[in-house]
């Protein structure tokens, strides 16, 4: 019999049965709830008179609509209504259906993807869901965890369980060693670039190799955040000591003589040796540079040495019409250098980069320098409070203010436009979240993809620059 994938081991083992039409039903140990997707969830509850099967197999916090300036005055002093109703919900149903939520002023609240890892409620081995397509973050802690719409929230509420087909099986590996400047998240730029956005999907894609190996858990949240841009729903890492090492002492981590019983059980979180993948890409890490989306999807990108596309080295007209019509939404000329690129905002944080690792790389950038006079606004926004103390701690809020650029509260942020934190029609930003969509972060806005090193570049100098030349 052959060996299994990792994915296949967290799928069957958390099989309850499998119905004729080939969909199964699976138990969900953790469904992590926030202001968006979960009201009409918990509404659903009262009309239908069900309550939550398993109340504490769930946990809360807003973090899509809170603002990220001073919020003292707490929610009722939200301005925009309709934020200040969904964050109100929330508190609300939590409060009403005993669910443990970490409220806006909370030091815990935070992106519900940095939140549930640092606090240790998705535990390696574990089924999780969210009602937010970039739950794939938490697959780097050897964990089935996926996104799920408002109704399947409702329904994992009432039954703990979800209805789903199982995935076929991509393995992306990354061997040898990352250059200089060189970060997780153009790791996973770079992978979206090779394979498509539609390059994954129908697949649960497990990243290995070297690259991954040596990766901290923090840049591999970062690479399996992005797996939903590849167009798989899943994205894993197997276990190994930096898995382990990373949830020793946390809050819902197990104690005791529990923990070593656990840590016995994630050992075996790894695809068998002899297990065999649908899919296979193949990857040398020192082919990745820095990395840059110049369009409207994420495979979109291109190396900071490299130049925007040009439509007619292309043949398919399919392609022809999509880098024509990004280049006229987002104002850009075909082989114009990615270097030549003038910016307006910058924006770093989100669920895709907005952890402690993510704050020191951009820290170290721009430390010493001053925000170019070209830009605007320059946004820090540490992904949870408990990342914003330890960032203080550090002294790095010191370092951003010095230079110029905003420290904020915890939250979504930029990332989605849901918020005060906004692009102008037009506006060029350096972004380090995860989607680059038309009016994504704002009506008309122009969103680049980067890491956080390299939107600190584009700061202090309000142009993409290969970030590389400032930390040698």
């Amino acid at each position: 019999m052959a060996g299994q994938t990792l994915y296949d081991k967290l799928f069957e083992s958390h099989l309850v049965r499998t119905n004729e039409d080939g969909s199964s039903l699976i138990y969900i140990d953790r469904q992590v709830l926030h202001e968006v997707t979960s009201p009409q969830a918990f509404e659903g509850l009262r009309i239908a008179g069900r309550k939550p099967w398993r109340i504490d197999a769930n946990i809360a916090t807003p973090d899509h609509n809170v603002p990220t300036t001073e919020r003292s005055g707490g929610v009722d002093e939200i301005i925009d209504p309709v934020s200040k109703i969904q964050v109100k919900t929330l508190d609300e149903n939590c409060d009403e259906f005993g669910i443990l939520e970490f409220k806006m002023n909370d030091h815990r609240q935070g992106i519900v993807h940095v939140m549930a890892p640092e606090q240790g409620a998705i535990l390696p081995g574990s089924t999780a869901v969210c009602g937010d397509s970039h739950t794939a973050t938490l697959g780097a802690l050897g964990a089935l965890a996926h996104g799920v719409g408002t109704s399947e929230v409702e329904h994992v509420l009432a039954t703990q369980c979800l209805i789903t087909k199982q995935m076929r099986n991509m393995l992306v590996r990354v061997d040898g060693e990352l250059g200089l400047g060189v970060t997780p998240k153009d790791v996973v730029l770079h992978v979206i670039g090779v394979i498509g956005t539609a390059g994954g999907t129908g697949y649960a894609i497990e990243f290995g190799g070297d690259v991954f190996r040596a990766m901290s858990m923090e840049g591999r949240m970062t690479v399996c955040n992005m797996a939903i841009e590849a167009g798989a729903r899943v994205g894993l890492v197997a276990v190994d000591q930096i898995t382990i090492d990373y949830f020793e002492g946390r809050p819902f981590s197990p104690k005791g003589e529990h923990w070593d019983a656990a840590v016995a059980e994630w050992r075996d979180l790894v695809s068998d040796a002899d297990a065999e993948f649908d899919a296979v890409v193949e990857i040398n890490a020192a082919d990745i540079e820095p990395q840059v989306t110049w369009g409207t999807s994420p495979e979109m990108v291109v190396g900071v040495s490299g130049q925007v596309p040009n439509p007619e080295a292309e043949k398919e007209q399919v392609k022809i019409d999509g880098i024509n019509r990004a280049l006229t939404y987002m104002g850009l000329q075909a082989d114009q250098k990615i270097t030549d690129i003038q910016l307006d905002r910058v924006f770093i944080g989100s669920c895709t980069n907005s952890r402690i690792e993510d704050l020191r790389d951009a820290a170290k950038v721009v430390e010493g320098r001053k925000v170019a006079e070209n830009i605007i606004q320059a946004l820090v926004v540490p992904g949870s409070g408990l990342v914003k103390a330890q960032a203080e701690k550090e002294g790095l809020d010191k370092i951003f203010v010095a230079a110029g650029l905003e420290w904020r509260e915890p939250g979504c942020s930029m990332c989605l436009a849901m918020n005060p934190d906004k692009l102008g029609n037009g506006e060029h930003c350096a972004s380090t979240s995860n989607r680059n969509f038309e009016g994504r972060q704002g009506f008309g806005g122009r969103t680049h993809l980067v890491s956080p090193a390299m939107a600190a570049a584009a700061a202090v100098t309000g142009h993409f620059i290969d970030v590389r030349e400032l930390i040698k």
